[in-house]
């Protein structure tokens, strides 16, 4: 079959049957395009007609092209679910990603702020402006909650809860989850919506949204990330800061001052714990102090 028709057929197995959201589909569809240009370049056939062999030729190539490995896992992970797409619509017969190994990736640690440096991040927001009010309640929320930038860009005002002290969250795909919401954070959203938000005028189809920009629609996560970026200047401080750097600082703080893992896991909607215990190397101290606390050697010299 045509790649062009398999992979609009793909396309459309993403959005309805996975649910997924539009950047995950085309991060999808971009692996699956990777592919079909390998194989016009060498001649072959349809998707159906790869072999293991040329998913290793493949993926040859893509080192050639001069792309790390964790680009090249995020493919190989692209193609499998591709592959499980085809065998699913009888489409192929075989996964030729099967016996395909990704590469072995180094944990990479994120970047975080210290609370000293969030405080002063949120200290630089001019209150006496309509638009300072509205980037305070940004910023409380991205580190009160640890929301990811589309989350927070699509949170509704129906969806807070203020006398229960939550947020109802759609997360990756689609999927909901409640989010407890700090006092702080709360009061600085509700002082946006009551006090300046009711002023604007909305546009139809965004009554709802939570957070404006001037004309009236949802702030674009472009738009989120130059906020976070003006103040980080502002409060002088010279680390690369992005949103998600908020959502990182709001877990480690959290695993630091001894928050069970499998809470922060539901707060910040991980499917696998295995990705919340990243935030367990950042606190050192915490560790060793535990270390220190409960192996029976250390104990033991102690009582001595």
């Amino acid at each position: 079959m045509a790649w062009n028709s398999i992979i609009k057929g793909f396309k459309t197995y993403l959005e309805l049957e996975k649910s997924l959201s539009e950047n995950s589909v085309m991060a999808y569809i971009d692996d699956v395009r990777k592919l079909e240009s390998f194989a016009q370049i060498n001649e072959l056939k349809g998707p159906e007609n790869i072999q293991q062999n040329d998913i290793e030729a493949f993926l040859a190539w893509l080192h050639e092209l001069g792309m790390t490995a964790r680009t090249q896992a995020r493919v190989i992970s692209g193609l499998r679910g591709f592959y499980k797409y085809l065998e699913l619509e009888s489409i192929a017969d075989h996964n030729p990603l099967d016996l395909i190994e990704s590469p072995k990736l180094g944990r990479k640690l994120p970047d975080t702020l210290s609370y000293p440096e969030v405080e002063s991040i949120i200290a630089a927001v001019d209150l006496s402006q309509n638009s300072g009010m509205r980037d305070k309640a940004i910023l409380d929320t991205l580190y009160s909650c640890g929301l990811r930038v589309s989350e927070l860009t699509d949170l509704r005002i129906s969806n807070i809860y203020e006398q229960d002290g939550f947020m109802r969250v759609i997360g990756k795909g689609n999927k909901e989850r409640l989010v407890p919401v700090g006092q702080s954070a709360l009061k600085s959203v509700l002082l946006y919506v009551k006090e300046v938000r009711v002023h604007q005028s909305i546009e139809h189809g965004f009554e709802d949204h939570v957070f404006l920009n001037l004309r009236g629609k949802s702030l674009t996560r472009m738009s989120v990330f130059n906020i976070v970026k003006k103040y980080t200047a502002l409060a002088g401080i010279r680390k690369t800061v992005s949103p998600h750097t908020f959502r990182h600082s709001f877990a480690s703080h959290l695993v630091e001052a001894g928050a069970d893992l499998r809470a922060v896991q539901d707060m910040l909607g991980h499917e696998s714990i295995t990705t919340t215990e990243i935030y367990t190397h950042l606190d050192r101290g915490y560790l060793r102090s535990e270390l220190l606390k409960f192996h029976p050697r250390n104990r033991n010299s102690n009582s001595k």
